[in-house]
């Protein structure tokens, strides 16, 4: 007999919740990764894979399970549990600006300009300053991995310039920075849990909604929006993410190696998400979605204000922005 939905997020809240003491095998160490990521996105196709390496190389010593889609509740939910010890690992990316400012570098649109560029941000920003930030307040960073370049969908009109996003109610994700730019931009923004998204733009509730083309596609998202606007405005990255405290209690043997395939799976992430940015766009050009380039230029000088507050109101900001843009031309060491 089919379990309701109700009964299978219970079901899996019950299995993470008991990951800490593990209920396999005798001696196999049962680990745990959340995510928010619907089934075919690009969470999706990387955590199943990172259970896959990690299931393959520590086999018979560790076991990592995955619940996608929300089941264990939003990414905040998540994050709480990262630091309860009932959650292993999950993978945000937004809301970790709202768990340590500095993370809100990634909000500034177009800062990150390719994959190769944000490899570098990653050397010169990432590992040796935002990460110590995130261990100061409970959460310890394994590896980057992506969550996207994000576009603007809609049901009113196509967004070629700001001037378009004009009284738009747009959905955006928990992070103050994100609606901080989309106040600046015009639009009317509201943080919502991404599993709330599609019935809020099905419904009216919202006019339209900014992600990566693959969560998109694999919500469905098309099915309820009119217009897809391909505005890049923020390049996302994902982190793969515990909580401090209570990853420090599993074997160090495991923790290495877990943390080392993380670190691995970053290549096959990349390659991964451009190649589904190249089919997705390529399959939503075949639905009723109106597609169009918006005009970077306008987004980037409308945005400044976003920069120029992050600057002068988080610790360290303009030192922040200047090493990314740094690692943009190569000079992030100068």
């Amino acid at each position: 007999m089919a379990r309701t939905p109700v009964l299978v997020v219970a079901s899996a809240a019950a299995v993470a919740l008991g990951c800490a003491g593990g209920s396999g095998e005798p001696g196999v160490v049962e680990l745990s990764l959340g995510h928010v990521g619907s089934p075919g996105s690009l969470y999706d196709v990387t955590a199943n894979e990172f259970a896959r390496r990690v299931n393959e190389r520590l086999a018979g010593r560790a076991e990592l399970h995955v619940y996608g889609a929300s089941q264990l509740g939003g990414d905040d939910a998540m994050l709480q549990r990262l630091r309860l010890g009932t959650l292993d690992m999950s993978i945000p990316s937004t809301i970790m600006s709202s768990m340590v400012d500095a993370f809100g570098l990634f909000e500034m649109p177009y800062l990150v300009r390719d994959r190769e560029h944000m490899k570098r941000i990653e050397e010169a920003v990432v590992w040796p300053d935002l990460a110590p930030r995130a261990e100061e307040a409970g959460y310890r960073i394994l590896a980057v991995w992506e969550n996207g370049f994000r576009h603007i969908t809609n049901s009113r009109r196509p967004i070629h310039g700001p001037d378009d996003l004009s009284g738009i109610k747009l959905r955006t994700p928990r992070g103050v920075w994100r609606v901080k730019l989309f106040q600046a931009l015009g639009a009317n923004p509201t943080p919502m849990p991404f599993s709330e998204v599609f019935v809020a733009l099905q419904t009216g509730v919202m006019d339209g909604q900014e992600n990566p083309l693959t969560q998109v596609t694999s919500s469905k998202l098309h099915e309820v929006q009119d217009y897809l606007s391909l505005t890049g405005h923020v390049y996302s990255p994902a982190f793969v993410t515990t909580g401090a405290g209570p990853w420090a209690r599993h074997p160090e043997d495991i923790r290495s190696e877990v943390e080392a395939i993380a670190r691995e799976m970053q290549a096959f992430v990349y390659e991964t998400a451009a190649r589904m940015d190249e089919e997705l766009l390529a399959e939503l050009e075949t639905t009723e979605m109106a597609i169009n380039e918006a005009e970077a230029t306008r987004f980037e000088g409308a945005s400044e204000p976003v920069y120029e507050e992050f600057a002068t109101t988080v610790e360290g900001g303009q030192s922040l922005i200047d090493r990314a843009r740094a690692a943009g031309s190569g000079e992030a060491g100068s």
